[in-house]
């Protein structure tokens, strides 16, 4: 996926856990998250979730291999962007992306 994405022009930086992105300087930066379900210590909703408490709502993207349709209709109904489950289809990871990216500007102009 990193080498999907920066060939299509997007810089990419990849975290070995929730924790570790929320306390990286890129936080502030994200324009997109896209993050899977299923990590250890804080699973991708709960990331998500955190960002919209703290008031940092970045758009997201959810990935699994073990998709759930529980889980997809609550993450859906939080706001999350994308839902996809693996493998992933490239073309609708971009179309996925493109959405994230407008809905990102939409909440700027909003502010």
């Amino acid at each position: 996926m990193t080498r999907l994405l920066r060939s299509l022009g997007y810089r990419v930086q990849v975290f070995p856990s929730a924790a570790a992105f929320l306390d990286s300087s890129s936080l502030a930066k994200t324009a997109v998250l896209i993050t899977d379900i299923y990590m250890p210590a804080m699973n991708g909703l709960e990331l998500y979730r955190t960002l919209i408490s703290t008031g940092r709502p970045i758009p997201t993207i959810l990935m699994t291999s073990y998709p759930d349709d529980d889980i997809e209709a609550r993450a859906r109904s939080e706001g999350v962007v994308c839902y996809l489950r693996k493998p992933i289809d490239e073309q609708h990871l971009v179309r996925c992306l493109h959405a994230a990216l407008a809905s990102g500007e939409a909440t700027e102009k909003n502010s």
